[in-house]
């Protein structure tokens, strides 16, 4: 009997509606799902039993199977003949056997089989399907292909839709009912959270489901150069529950393209028939005995890891200094990054022992180990150091140390289980070594400072590619770029510029792309009050499309997106160009025009480019049909020494502009003395201070 429900008092009835259609989430087609009915085995002999279906024109799966296994050379058997006869052809069971000549059919109850027809033959090409033996001609049992079958078979479907981040592919074809194989894919890998991402509704939303890459990993993606690839939806999801596949940026919720599913696709099941080589499975080589790895804190530490038994072995590889250590572990709280509570594993190289050497932490207090509590190994406690070494070793440069840990939690107090059911949060850092060989603290950008998600139980979850340099920040931010003397300006969108761009320039977050002033990435303007200055947008008139509209204006807000503001965060805000508001005191964008982005020729090649001048040779200009909005802005004398170009319908893609009166000495292109002399007369610093205060204000500013 069901449970009577509470009455739901004081919900209007659309409410309950909708709670009640959240409830219920249906299949376009029944499960489970075998294919196309061909029928039953019938029993001549030895206990012949199991149902058949047709998965796809060359693959047929016996649904419960049932043999005695003591025919003499009994195999299954295809023909064209209108009976069963020596004339057929073997199809061997299982596929991919080692032996010379095919295995004679085993002893099956209750099996669940699946059958590639041999030598390119189809359903259409056979008649009959058969239990045969060979050696005395006789038939235990057989089903008839009724005429006129249609099996199952794969959709091909439109290309991505291309919306943005050179966003591109061949026809997307649906395998079967899970799998996507998407041939000469193109993405330039600038999107800071993009991922798969399937679900409902009319248009792709915040609303779906990631979906792992072809490596079977939840990363973030990478560029993509036109490889063919393979993705699968993961647990129950089936190409039948979903309406649009896309690649989509979880934190910023932007499409950057997509591809619809039909309501009438009939496609083979996923039964594991689905074997296609791609650029992508051909690489997947594994780096170690075990296929799972992870690259987390930028890439500057791999952790690798495989359940055995009751225990869980972890290598961890990075690049340390000296006297410095790695650590890794559960997080203190589920769904975000929290020392409190975890429960690591400090690992590092003894130099003096010149040995590696793992402890089992406890991290009761955020302070440094006083013997009672703060980040203390489990022993100086008086518990046990949980954490086995297996071995270590130093090479090229990059320190490599494997340990063992329970996955039970062996002192409740202290340890946190280790799941191998589905993923958890784990924390990582790295920091020096004090005195006594033990954890110090570590600086904010050597912890995990975004929820890491790691699923202990996984088989191939490899998503490591190769460890960043013992560079700590990555490759160095380019210089800023200025704009003075200058009264035309063309605003257009380009790609960020990765740890070389936006945000080491401007201490901000990024999610991919920022304004191209003058094909410059995010220069500091200087203008002069009472000058009059004009900027030719071309950030998108589209407003379907939230990736290709991008309005610009002029505010004092360091992040911008005044559009996306609540009515009060957008009183905090002082626009001095770019918005205008309606007879009912709506605002509005006013420099909308048509859309124009420096887009990458191939992947992202920020990283290896040491000037901006060598990046923009790696990107070209692509625009829309259409004009570029004009925006003329008289700056006015009581108009603040700081501003901000922006976007105003996103945050952070925008940076400076310096307001100055007549006459003002300001930089050049190129050249920041104007800049330090004039800070230099208002605190007359030494040289050496003076650099140094130069940076810690830039710092405060970012």
């Amino acid at each position: 009997m069901a449970p009577k429900l509470p009455p739901l008092r004081g919900l209007a009835p659309l409410c309950v509606i909708l709670l009640l259609a959240v409830g219920v989430v249906t299949s376009r087609r029944p499960e489970p799902y075998y294919g196309r009915l061909i029928g039953h085995l019938t029993q001549y002999a030895h206990g012949i039993r199991g149902t058949v279906y047709a998965v796809d024109e060359s693959t047929v799966f016996i649904k419960g199977f049932a043999y005695d296994g003591t025919g003499p050379d009994a195999y299954f058997w295809v023909g064209d003949s209108p009976q069963p006869s020596p004339e057929g052809t073997l199809v061997p069971y299982p596929e991919d056997y080692s032996s010379r000549d095919p295995p004679i059919l085993s002893a099956h109850s209750n099996t669940d089989i699946l059958l590639k027809l041999p030598a390119g033959k189809r359903l259409r090409d056979i008649k009959w399907i058969s239990v045969w033996c060979r050696r005395f001609t006789v038939n235990f049992g057989d089903v008839f292909i009724p005429a006129g079958l249609d099996p199952p078979r794969p959709r091909v479907l439109p290309e991505f839709k291309r919306l943005a981040h050179g966003l591109r592919s061949g026809n997307i074809s649906v395998l079967d009912a899970k799998t996507f194989y998407i041939p000469n894919l193109h993405y330039d890998g600038a999107g800071p959270d993009a991922y798969f991402w399937v679900g409902n509704g009319s248009e792709p939303n915040p609303f779906g489901t990631k979906v792992p890459n072809e490596m079977g990993s939840l990363n973030p993606l990478r560029g993509y150069q036109g490889e063919d690839i393979e993705i699968q939806l993961p647990a129950k999801l089936t190409a039948y529950d979903v309406d649009w596949l896309a690649v989509w940026c979880v934190e910023y919720r932007h499409n950057f393209g997509h591809v619809y599913i039909p309501k009438d696709l009939d496609v083979p099941p996923a039964l594991g028939q689905t074997k296609i080589t791609t650029s992508s499975t051909t690489s997947k080589t594994p780096h170690s005995a075990t296929n799972n790895c992870k690259e987390i804190l930028d890439k500057r530490l791999q952790v690798r890891w495989e359940i055995q038994g009751d225990q869980v072995q972890i290598t961890l590889s990075a690049r340390l200094r000296k006297e410095q250590y790695m650590a890794f572990g559960i997080s203190g709280a589920e769904g975000r990054p929290a020392m409190l509570g975890a429960d690591v594993v400090v690992a590092y190289w003894d130099s003096r022992a010149n040995q590696p050497r793992v402890a089992d932490y406890t991290i009761t207090h955020l302070a440094q180990c006083d013997g009672e509590r703060g980040v203390c190994p489990d022993q100086r406690l008086g518990g046990s150091n949980d954490a086995v070494l297996v071995t270590g070793r130093q090479r090229d440069g990059v320190t490599t140390i494997t340990y063992r840990r329970p996955l039970a939690a062996a002192e409740p107090s202290r340890d946190r289980e280790v799941l191998s059911s589905r993923s958890q949060s784990v924390i990582a850092a790295f920091g020096p070594l004090n005195s006594r060989s033990e954890a110090n603290a570590h600086s904010f950008m050597d912890t995990t400072r975004h929820d890491v998600q790691l699923d202990f139980g996984a088989q191939s979850d490899n998503a490591c590619i190769g460890l960043a340099e013992l560079d700590e920040l990555g490759p160095g931010a380019w210089p800023a770029r200025v704009l003075s003397g200058v009264t035309n300006f063309t605003a257009r969108i380009g790609p960020a510029g990765g740890r070389r761009g936006y945000t080491p320039i401007t201490g901000h977050p990024s999610w991919g792309i920022a304004w191209y002033i003058n094909d410059q990435l995010i220069p500091e303007i200087y203008v002069e009050r009472g000058k009059t200055y004009t900027f030719y947008v071309e950030g998108g008139d589209d407003r379907t499309n939230p990736a290709r509209y991008h309005p610009f204006y002029i505010s004092d807000s360091s992040e911008g997106g005044f559009g996306q503001k609540k009515e009060e965060e957008q009183r905090k805000q002082r626009v001095f160009a770019g918005v205008a508001y309606d007879n009912e005191g709506y605002p509005f964008p006013t420099a909308v025009g048509r859309y124009c982005e420096w887009t990458h020729k191939s992947v992202d090649q920020a990283n290896a480019s040491p000037t901006f001048e060598q990046y923009v040779r790696t990107l070209q200009l692509e625009c829309a049909p259409g004009d570029p909005a004009t925006l003329v802005w008289t700056v006015a004398h009581e108009t603040p020494d700081l501003l901000y170009y922006q976007c105003y319908t996103h945050n952070n893609l925008g940076w400076k502009i310096h307001v100055v009166d007549p006459g003002t000495a300001v930089p050049k292109p190129g050249d920041q003395k104007a800049r330090i002399n004039a800070a230099h007369r208002i605190c007359p610093f030494s040289s050496t201070t003076f650099v140094l205060v130069i940076t810690l204000l830039n710092m405060a500013v970012r």
